[in-house]
Order: structure tokens, then C-alpha cells, then sequence
């Protein structure tokens, strides 16, 4: 866990949980996985930051690591602490995504 990221998360030990249900969305996405895959080659969001106010779920969670694929900084806020998935908010303080709650 990188301790310079600001956050509030319920429990970290959910990271785990979080990114198997992010796979779990990602297979269920595949439009998105033919971007990603193309994103991860080209980087065509090289040096662009993205910043965004979302759900935090676990389609969210594949929205932003297909950005992130492009090349882009992402950094994300949940829009609403009541619809926030707990497992993937600890998935992605797990993998450095930056965002508070």
C-alpha cells in the first residue's frame, strides 16, 4: 500500500474480494477489453490526466484501468460514499489508483 495516497477506506484486507470481482466485470465488458488491448499498444492517453467524480464499482474499476492502459494519470472521487463498493475502493487503493471518499 503506497502511504503518501490520501483515502478512507472501510477495510484493505477486502482488496483481494475487489479484484476478483473487477475480473469478473472485465469479462463481461468486452468492448472495453478490445480498448484496453489496444490502449496497452498504443498509449494514446500518454501524458493526459483524468479526473473523475464516479461510483465507485467494479465497472468503474475497469473504466479506469483501460484509461490508465492508454497511458493516461487517472484519479478518481466517489460520487456518493452510500454507492461505493468497498472491495474494489480497497482494490484500488491496493493498486495506487488515487481517490478519497
Amino acid at each position: 500500500m503506497n502511504n503518501k495516497i490520501k483515502c478512507d477506506i472501510k477495510d484493505i484486507n477486502l482488496a483481494k474480494e475487489g479484484a476478483l470481482r473487477a475480473e469478473w466485470a472485465a469479462k463481461e465488458m468486452p468492448v472495453l477489453h478490445s480498448i484496453k488491448e489496444r490502449f496497452i499498444k498504443e498509449k494514446p492517453l500518454k501524458g493526459t490526466k483524468i479526473s473523475g467524480c464516479l461510483h465507485i464499482t467494479a465497472e468503474t474499476a475497469n473504466l479506469v484501468e483501460t484509461l490508465s492502459a492508454g497511458g493516461a494519470d487517472v484519479f478518481m472521487c466517489a460520487s456518493n460514499p452510500l454507492s461505493t463498493q468497498d472491495d474494489i475502493a480497497a482494490y484500488w487503493l491496493a493498486k495506487a489508483f488515487l481517490f478519497t471518499q
